[in-house]
């Protein structure tokens, strides 16, 4: 089925199987992802394609400095009628939402995703309202443009389970596309060929995917390493630990088997961990990057053999 749903969304983003993977395996996970990409390469459309595919509700927030809290909530109005106050849901109020150029917005108004995201309900004036399942945020930023931005604290970024980029595409691909939309937008045409319960009902087999003792401390052991780096400044948390423990699992079942394997926790490692530490300044000077050091990390902690 999760196949299914890959070639589904190829119909109208061509050339980028592994990010289209990489969210869906997110999505089965119970996760939330952070792209970093330049304007006009999909990423709008990979969400709301991946949408249209399971059959769930999809809602875009464009943020601005001047989107408010209450936007992405939801607030309460006074109905003179009944005399009661009815709730008018946000846009945070659906499965699978967009959430596009999250650092042009304060960090009041990022804070608000915070509660979506970490339990899936809000709470507006002391009521709380439950977020319908599946739900994900699919977050966008631009990496060069700093202009009217404001950075994403470290507490924001450790609630998004992975963190991707979808690059331009090749020129056949960008070829391709053009071709496609030559008479009319395949969007139009694509139809959902799995439902918001096939969903539900995957996430919970991913839970049940076997880890081993031993790769369980492959994982802690990865994470540790990033807390004792000298070139970090800040490690990745326990939380880094629980989503790599998840990521592998859904890798695995993507891969069609119920148990984890090392090369499951190694793919997963940069989209998973990279996002979640903080360089040295004198890293930072060098154009050394947290993917970088990842990737050193993650040689010099021994493969379990099995043996």
């Amino acid at each position: 089925m999760l196949n299914r749903i890959i070639d589904n969304v190829e119909k109208v983003i061509v050339g980028k199987r592994d990010a289209i993977t990489m969210v869906l395996t997110a999505l089965i996970s119970n996760g939330h992802v952070l792209i970093e990409d330049v304007p006009g390469v999909g990423k709008t459309r990979l969400i709301a394609a991946i949408a249209k595919s399971v059959d769930c509700s999809f809602r875009r927030i464009q943020f601005t400095a001047d989107v408010l809290p209450s936007d992405v909530t939801g607030f309460s109005v006074y109905n003179q009628k009944t005399g009661d106050f009815e709730f008018k849901p946000g846009a945070i109020m659906s499965q699978l939402v967009l959430a596009d150029e999250i650092n042009r917005t304060s960090p009041k108004t990022q804070a608000a995703l915070l509660e979506a995201m970490e339990e899936a309900h809000v709470t507006v004036d002391g009521v709380t309202y439950e977020m319908e399942k599946p739900f994900m945020v699919l977050a966008t930023q631009n990496p060069i443009e700093f202009l009217g931005t404001f950075q994403l604290p470290e507490a924001q970024l450790d609630r998004f389970f992975m963190k991707i980029s979808i690059g331009y595409p090749g020129k056949e691909d960008e070829s391709a596309v053009l071709n496609m939309h030559q008479l009319r937008d395949p969007f139009l045409d694509l139809e959902a060929v799995a439902t918001a319960e096939d969903i539900i009902k995957i996430q919970q087999e991913v839970k049940k995917v076997f880890v081993h003792d031993t790769l369980n401390d492959y994982i802690v052991s990865i994470v540790s390493a990033t807390r004792n780096h000298p070139s970090i400044m800040l490690g990745a948390s326990p939380r880094a630990s629980i989503s790599l423990y998840r990521a592998a699992q859904a890798t695995a079942y993507l891969a069609g088997r119920d148990y984890v394997v090392p090369d499951d926790i190694q793919k997963m490692v940069g989209p998973v961990v990279a996002h979640r530490i903080v360089l040295g300044q004198e890293m930072r000077f060098n154009n050394t990057t947290a993917e970088d050091l990842v990737a050193e990390i993650l040689k010099s902690v021994p493969v379990p053999t099995g043996k």
